[in-house]
């Protein structure tokens, strides 16, 4: 039996690659695409439930052959359906923060690590239910993603990352050509403010370029959370929002007012950023980034690593005003103990296909090999503005308890965008409480999730997959209770 065959009949089996795709893609070297294919899977991780019930890839593509950056991807196909499903890109912020150890394994993957034992279990309201999920660690540098080009550590920002992230999709894409005509949505939080909006610029562009349909990448639509789009918005929010809810004394506030006249460029006086500093050291002893769970004490945190080898030790808050990615959990606000520990393992290692070259550091949540982020653009409000009008679905969404990226700065974000109101500001809910609160504007949608804070899918693991769902479906979120099930 031929190769060709054998791939046809295993699409066939697996549900992996319709018809269409097939007859699609009928010039390809169908052996070399299937052997790399499945050089990649992951057969089983270690502590991995025995059925779960979809099939897992991960590995390394090259994002510039030229300077060796390689990016590391893992990617989960829907439970079911897989044919139909739509892809989803998630990306987590930073900059230089792992979309694999966040978004992957704390979020809304398939697998949560699991405190004090060495395995992993299935994680009830994974977002790959509804979509075919695409995680990766971006750009190099970050996490287990590398360059062969020591200098280019240090020459990353935007534009750079934007690029890299582009040419790692296509490149994803010709190893996983099955997947090329599905609908393609980018998603992420945080700096991926800044992520998700420039890449799909890049593809918007790229596609316009591209001389053939099958070159082009089905791009959709957009979804970001608790964003960084608009650093004087952002500042402003972040200031108004702490008042309000009573972590900073009248004083503080008021010297951020006084001093702070929040430009466009993002530029503040010295006095202005002294004013920043004693605000973030007056909250030192809380996570800013979920108001009311609890922060990683030392007792919580040396607990968490009882029986841990790990020196990797949680960064203190940040006094940068970009999202560094200080973990939280509602349950267990040292979870990133566990991701360290899990995936520094070398047989969880082998299993991922990761290390490949031997990195000389360990595995850790945010990178400090990026010494220097070259730009960073004060606002990513036109490019989210062009993507509206490109026709892309954008919605915006924002726990309403994190005031690192407040959904205050959100709103203050919006506002300059200008959009016509359609549909009025309104609750929406899930069975019979009140979910959150959303508005439809002309070509965008803001969503506010009730208690969520930064990390929305890790706090309101519900609502945030409710929320997806509703976003790949294009539909509005539910303006009436639905009575709840007694148990």
């Amino acid at each position: 039996m031929s190769p060709a065959t054998i791939l046809v009949l295993l699409a066939v089996a697996t549900g992996a690659w319709s018809a269409a795709a097939v007859r699609l893609h009928r010039g390809h070297d169908y052996e070399r695409v299937f052997d790399r294919q499945e050089a990649d899977r992951v057969e089983a991780l270690p502590g991995q439930p025995s059925e779960v019930g979809f099939r897992q890839f991960a590995g390394y593509v090259t994002a510039n052959e030229s300077h060796g950056r390689a990016l590391f991807y893992w990617f989960f196909e829907a439970t079911h359906d897989v044919q139909n499903k739509p892809l989803v890109l998630w990306l987590n912020g930073g900059p230089g923060c792992s979309s694999i150890g966040y978004g992957a394994l704390e979020e809304l993957g398939p697998f949560l690590v699991q405190k004090g034992k060495p395995e992993i279990s299935l994680n009830p309201y994974s977002w790959n239910k509804e979509a075919n999920l695409l995680f990766v660690e971006s750009p190099a540098g970050v996490g287990f993603s590398y360059t062969n080009t020591t200098k280019d550590l240090s020459q990353f920002g935007d534009e750079l990352t934007a690029t890299d992230a582009h040419g790692f999709l296509v490149n994803w894409f010709k190893r996983f050509p099955q997947f090329r005509g599905h609908d393609f949505y980018i998603a992420g939080e945080s700096y991926a403010g800044h992520y998700v909006p420039q890449l799909a610029t890049k593809i918007v562009e790229g596609n316009k370029k591209a001389h053939h349909k099958k070159d082009r990448i089905n791009l959709k639509g957009i979804m970001i959370g608790n964003a960084a789009i608009d650093a004087s918005s952002d500042d402003r929010g972040l200031a108004d929002y702490a008042w309000d809810h009573a972590v900073i004394s009248d004083e503080l506030y008021g010297a951020i007012k006084k001093e702070c006249t929040f430009p466009d460029d993002g530029e503040e006086s010295a006095p202005c950023n002294q004013a920043w500093n004693e605000f973030f050291g007056s909250i030192r002893n809380i996570d800013i980034y979920s108001l009311y769970t609890p922060a990683c004490t030392d007792t919580l945190a040396n607990a968490s690593r009882s029986n841990s080898s790990s020196s990797w030790k949680l960064a203190g808050t940040p006094l940068v005003r970009i999202h560094r990615g200080r973990p939280y959990n509602t349950y267990d606000p040292c979870a990133d103990y566990h991701v360290v520990d899990y995936l520094n393992r070398g047989d969880v290692q082998a299993a991922l296909h990761a290390n490949v070259t031997g990195m000389p550091y360990a595995w850790t949540p945010c990178s400090d090999a990026l010494t220097n982020w070259t730009d960073s653009v004060s606002s990513t409000l036109p490019a989210i503005k062009g993507l509206v009008e490109a026709g892309l679905r954008v919605w915006v969404f924002s726990g309403d308890t994190d005031d690192r990226v407040p959904v205050t700065s959100t709103r203050y974000a919006l506002r300059k965008l200008g959009l016509a109101t359609v549909k009025e500001w309104r609750e929406w809910f899930t069975s019979d409480q009140v979910g959150g609160y959303t508005v439809v504007y002309d070509g965008l949608t803001l969503v506010t999730i009730r208690g969520a804070g930064h990390m929305v899918p890790m706090i309101k693991p519900v609502q945030a997959s409710q929320v997806f769902t509703h976003f790949l479906d294009g539909n509005e979120l539910p303006a009436k209770p639905v009575a709840a099930t007694a148990a």
